[in-house]
């Protein structure tokens, strides 16, 4: 036992103890200081309170008690008059300590056990922060290490100066590793927890492969080309964006290398899993044209508001397109992050056809006009009897057989049905209760308000306390898919601009905030339109 050795004996197991846990040799000596205090107080009795100090330079232990100094003492073994603290110390003032030195002590075998318990535990918490404190500011990393053992599918990874842990979900499949392989992983996290540091290893990240990429390719570790976004199905698969900022050096040649001798020692790590390395573009639609290889695309219809794709692809390309159980268009999204929709000509074909009918069943039950009149307004580009109704006369009358009087009376029948069915949805908006000061909203329409009513929003006091994605819907994206859902105005023409200006007035008609604050919100945010809606719900839920 250390506190039975002598003095040089003493400094020689800290320093000892200190190098093999690769802790500061002050915290080992500390930690015997506190296993001496524990001890003594077990022989001075609990209640004293005993310090003691071990010298790191000659190993010299001392031993005091310390006394409270007070007006009149109620316990002698914890404090001291004021009076007999003079006689001592002619300077010692009410709630000093006065040092009551004790004589060195013998410690019997329970004392001793006792004592290594608690030197144990010091310097298990010291060798654990340590621990932490080095591989926090690793996250992000690539470490090696030796399989120490596995346990269930998780592998535990012996680091030298700690030990990590690949859990089973964060290993390749079909990857076996035993007693003693060496192994390659990227640290994710690193958590503080009761039984020690727990350092989180995975080799399916994909900032694994940006790693192995940074290292094989002298580039992108001198970041000349960026690897923009990456896409991985573990094992089988993955597709990663690159672009270079120096237009004479080509980004996807520089990371295949020679030979493909670049790309295959990332492969090969990576227990041989195809990657393709797509050239990045500010473009949407290129990129995911690009991303899509090795698929040819004729075709693509964006639409910017639900991030969503439309691909048209020649009929022979379409299982090249989809790829194995629709890994590739998996991949593609993944890495574009839009969702992507794939149809063949013919699929498109016969999608356009039948939105061509419905525009002229349309047009001939709203104007009242035969077939062929529906077709042709159909194929000017008209898709809604508003844009008959109140578009420039002359682009009517420009239509070849359309005279002037024709024109005329095709708008009148369109103004004539949208006013029945205004008045029908009026009707309806009253029997659901909605009040009628929801019109002082701009851009607030008879529809939209029935929609409101039938979700049970009737004032507009109900109308200021929704959210954007109520009114239009939003998207999550889980799993490399995206789910739709759909808001009370999806089916009508609303922008999430246009949707956040009308609840924020709302919320300035009810007097929640007040338009200056709306114009501040603006100015500091830039109109960024997720910013102004959650900052101004904050400002609500403030007030409220």
């Amino acid at each position: 036992m250390a506190v039975s050795a002598n003095r040089l004996e003493l400094l020689q197991i800290a320093d000892a103890v200190a190098r093999e846990k690769s802790i500061d040799r002050e915290i080992v000596i500390a930690a015997m200081a506190d296993a001496i205090q524990k001890a003594a107080r077990s022989r001075y009795g609990s209640e004293s309170n005993i310090r003691a100090d071990i010298n790191s330079k000659t190993g010299e232990i001392r031993l005091q008690r310390l006394l409270e100094v007070v007006d009149h003492a109620e316990d002698y073994s914890l404090q001291i008059p004021l009076a007999l603290a003079r006689d001592r110390n002619p300077d010692a003032q009410l709630g000093d300590f006065i040092a009551d030195p004790l004589p060195p002590m013998d410690f019997g075998r329970i004392a001793a056990q006792s004592a290594k318990q608690v030197i144990v535990q010091k310097v298990r918490e010291a060798e654990r922060d340590r621990q932490f404190d080095e591989f926090k500011d690793r996250i992000g990393e690539i470490v090696n290490g030796t399989v120490k053992r596995v346990e269930y599918g998780n592998v535990i990874v012996d680091l030298g100066r700690g030990e990590g842990i690949i859990r089973r979900d964060e290993t390749i499949p079909r990857e076996a590793f035993r007693y003693g392989d060496r192994v390659r992983a990227y640290v994710y996290d690193v958590r503080r927890e009761q039984r020690g540091p727990q350092i989180f290893l995975s080799r399916t990240h994909p900032q694994f492969m940006v790693k192995l990429f940074t290292m094989e390719v002298p580039e992108i570790y001198d970041g000349i080309i960026e690897i923009r976004s990456v896409a991985r199905d573990p094992g089988s698969r993955a597709k990663i964006a690159v672009i270079s900022n120096d237009s004479s050096i080509d980004p996807v040649g520089a990371c295949v290398g020679m030979r493909g001798s670049r790309v295959q020692a990332v492969v090969g790590e990576l227990q041989g899993e195809k990657i393709d390395i797509i050239p990045w573009s500010p473009s949407p639609a290129t990129f995911i044209v690009n991303a899509l290889q090795p698929a040819e695309v004729t075709k693509v219809v964006l639409d910017e508001d639900a991030e969503r794709i439309e691909v048209v692809v020649p009929d022979e390309q379409l299982s090249l397109a989809i790829g194995r159980r629709g890994q590739n268009v998996r991949l593609a999204s993944q890495l574009t992050g839009w969702d992507i929709d794939i149809l063949t000509e013919e699929e498109e074909s016969q999608r356009r056809q039948k939105e061509f009918n419905e525009r002229t069943a349309l047009f001939m039950e709203a104007l009242d006009v035969d077939e062929m009149v529906g077709q042709v307004l159909a194929s000017e580009g008209f898709s809604q009897v508003e844009e008959v109704a109140y578009v420039d006369l002359q682009e009517i009358t420009s239509i070849e057989g359309f005279d002037e009087d024709t024109a005329s009376e095709l708008q009148t029948r369109a103004r004539e049905y949208l006013e029945k069915a205004e008045a029908e949805l009026d009707a309806k908006r009253v029997e659901l209760g909605v009040s009628d000061e929801l019109r002082s909203i701009d851009g607030m329409t008879t529809a939209m308000m029935v929609a409101l009513g039938e979700d049970g929003i009737k004032t507009l006091e109900d109308f200021a306390g929704c959210a954007v994605d109520d009114l239009i819907g939003w998207t999550e994206r889980k799993d490399g898919e995206t789910k739709r859902f759909e808001g009370l105005f999806s089916k009508l023409d609303l922008s999430r601009a246009d949707a956040e200006v009308m609840i924020l007035n709302a919320r300035v008609a009810v007097g929640w905030i007040t338009a200056d604050e709306v114009e501040d919100l603006m100015v500091e945010t830039g109109e960024d339109e997720d910013a102004i809606d959650a900052e101004a719900a904050e400002t609500v839920d403030g007030e409220a």
